[in-house]
Formats: structure tokens, C-alpha cells, sequence
């Protein structure tokens, strides 16, 4: 293995550390206030969805030969570049996500703080479609290749819009109170270094095709970027106020939230 390598499985593992851990300071926030106030739980819900695809896309790239022949006849005998760092990651995501949803449950929430009517639509009609494609590939002998990468699109797209909730309730609230910022500050950190990762294992195999082979890894990357920049900017530009403002309404005493 050259040092090329080294240097890529060092990233890789760093990026996955970094995303992993990113799940749990949210998890621990909502555990010391006991509260959910002021998370989205849109955001939750899209996470289950986006990462249940995500991991499926990954695992079936890394253990299925079928899928990883299909890829290489595609693409001029390269090797997809989905790491085993990529797939445990998705698994850990879901299983964490599914610990924050059930905090929504246990602690204290808004009388309103639900799934919208859009989110539920939206995640449905994912579902619906992927059950709808698997039966249509089923049916036709098409290719199950082409059914991972509209998983991919669709963890994509989610990537793109399960932010948006989040932005909304701290603008209309003018605080991040319930949302947090070591959260992304994390999430920044594996978001650049897997497209590090990408763009050198790109480097090294000389097929920079691989990059547009894999859209998933580099477009989550991407976007995580330009979001965390979103919520980075509310923190600690526009929302500076730490003062839970759920415990003012309820009349309690002022808690200044260390985030």
C-alpha cells in the first residue's frame, strides 16, 4: 500500500470520526434540557429516510460483486470508490437518529412541534417510488445498479431540503436555542474531508470519473458544506442570544445555554 493510500484511509477515518461524533452532541443537548424545543422534527425524519438509503447504496457497492461488475463495465474497469468507512457510517447514523427521535418522545416539546403535512408527503412519496422502481426492475431485468443510484438521488435531494425546517425555526424564533452548533461544526469538519477523500482516491486511481460515479459521497459533502455555513452564521452572527427563550415563555428562570 503507498503512502497515497495511507493518507486517503487516514482521512477516511478521520471524515467518518467527525460525522459519527457529530450525531451525539444533539443527543447529549437534549438529555441535559430535557427538552426537544426548538428542533425540527422534520429533520429527524428526513435523516432516517436519507440515511437508510444512503447505507443501502454503500453496502451494496462494497459487498455485492454483481453491483461492483455493473459499475466497472460502466465505467471503463474502475472500481467504485465507496469506502467500508462510508458504509458503517450510515449504519451508526441511523441507529443515533432513531435515539434523537425517541428524546422527542421522552422530553419536553411544542404542542406543535410534529411532522408537517409536506415532510410526510415527501418522505411517502420517496418510499412509494423506491418500492415502485424495485418492482418495475423486478419486472423488466433491469439493471439494480440504477435502483442504488435513485436511492443516492434521493439522499441527496433530502441532504438538500432536511436543513431547510431547521433554518426556518431559528430565524422565526431569532435563536439557535434547541439546535446544536458543535452538531455542525462537526459536520463541516467530515463533510470537507470526504471530499478530500473523493478527490484523492480520484488522484491516486487516475479516473476522476469516479467522482461523478459516485454523486452520493460528493454531493452530502457539498452540501453539508454550504448549510453548515448557513447555521454557523445564525450562531454566532445573527442569533448570539443564548438565553433559552422556551424556558422564558414557560415562565421559568432565564438559562444561559453553553453551546
Amino acid at each position: 500500500m503507498g503512502a497515497g493510500e495511507v493518507i486517503s484511509q487516514i482521512i477516511g477515518w478521520i471524515y467518518f470520526l467527525a460525522w459519527t461524533v457529530s450525531f451525539y452532541p444533539q443527543l447529549i443537548q437534549n438529555y441535559r434540557r430535557k427538552s426537544v424545543q426548538g428542533l425540527s422534527v422534520d429533520f429527524l425524519m428526513y435523516n432516517v429516510v436519507g440515511f437508510t438509503c444512503m447505507t443501502v447504496y454503500n453496502s451494496t457497492f462494497y459487498w455485492n460483486s454483481s453491483i461492483q461488475d455493473e459499475y466497472r463495465q460502466r465505467n471503463n474497469g474502475h472500481s467504485n470508490l465507496v469506502a467500508v468507512n462510508d458504509v458503517f457510517f450510515g449504519m451508526h447514523a441511523i441507529i443515533i437518529t432513531m435515539a434523537t427521535i425517541a428524546q422527542v418522545f421522552m422530553y419536553k416539546r411544542n404542542p406543535g412541534q410534529k411532522p408537517s403535512w409536506f415532510g410526510i408527503a415527501l418522505v411517502t412519496g420517496c418510499i412509494l417510488g423506491a418500492v415502485g422502481y424495485s418492482i418495475y426492475i423486478g419486472v423488466t431485468g433491469s439493471f439494480w445498479i440504477d435502483f442504488l443510484y435513485y436511492l443516492s438521488y434521493v439522499k441527496l435531494g433530502i441532504s438538500f431540503i432536511k436543513y431547510c425546517p431547521q433554518i426556518w425555526i431559528n430565524y422565526k424564533s431569532k435563536s439557535t436555542v434547541g439546535w446544536s452548533i458543535h452538531n455542525i461544526l462537526l459536520d463541516m469538519t467530515g463533510g470537507s474531508l470526504s471530499i478530500v477523500q473523493l478527490v484523492l482516491d480520484a488522484y491516486l486511481s487516475n479516473d476522476f470519473s469516479g467522482i461523478s460515479g459516485n454523486p452520493l459521497k460528493f454531493g452530502l459533502g457539498f452540501i453539508s458544506i454550504v448549510f453548515d455555513l448557513i447555521f454557523i452564521v445564525q450562531h454566532y452572527i445573527l442569533y448570539r442570544d443564548r438565553t433559552d427563550i422556551y424556558q422564558v415563555e414557560e415562565g421559568k428562570v432565564d438559562i444561559d445555554i453553553k453551546q
